[in-house]
């Protein structure tokens, strides 16, 4: 329980120094960090299909997207809530709504999915983080980002994380 400080604990902090989740304990591996554990999870269980191989050309592409969400939408969303100007989001690495969003519609162009027709760990990053960021007015009410979050929102894997976040956030009293 993160908001009883269990996230300082000695114990936690040696699995993830930052104290925060998630954090994945795998065949006496730890990961931390959501699009380090997609990634993992995707390459450790290649039969899910979550991935692109090694060799194939759309791998560059899965790894933009998979790290465009903890890199871009992440710090767009404090930007919305007023912590970061237009004028500095450049120089601060991540872009502003407007560029942030243009991004993505543009990667959604192509397809359903940030590769196109083929579903994958970078869909469960970005569909996630954008999700989430709906919770804020952080992404447009329309267009294609909006619909991609219907899409991955409908998905089973998506409705059973969201009842199991509800769950937690009861159990924990928030």
């Amino acid at each position: 329980n993160l908001r009883k400080g269990e996230g300082r604990t000695p114990q936690f902090l040696k699995v993830n120094p930052m104290g925060k989740l998630p954090a994945l304990e795998h065949k006496g591996v730890v990961v931390t960090e959501a699009a380090a554990i997609c990634a993992y999870l995707a390459d450790a269980f290649p039969s899910a299909g979550l991935a692109p191989a090694t060799s194939d050309p759309k791998r560059g592409v899965y790894y933009r997207w998979m790290f465009f969400a903890p890199s871009c939408i992440e710090p767009m969303m404090l930007d919305r809530l007023g912590k970061v100007t237009r004028e500095n989001s450049t120089a601060a690495g991540h872009g502003d709504f407007e560029r942030v969003t243009a991004s993505i519609e543009q990667a959604l162009s192509y397809g359903p999915f940030i590769l196109g027709d083929t579903f994958s760990a970078a869909d469960v990053v970005m569909g996630s983080t954008l999700f989430f960021a709906t919770m804020f007015g952080a992404i447009p009410k329309e267009g294609r980002v909006k619909d991609y979050v219907d899409r991955i929102a409908a998905r089973p894997a998506h409705q059973t994380m969201v009842r199991k976040n509800g769950e937690l956030a009861k159990a924990m009293g928030l």
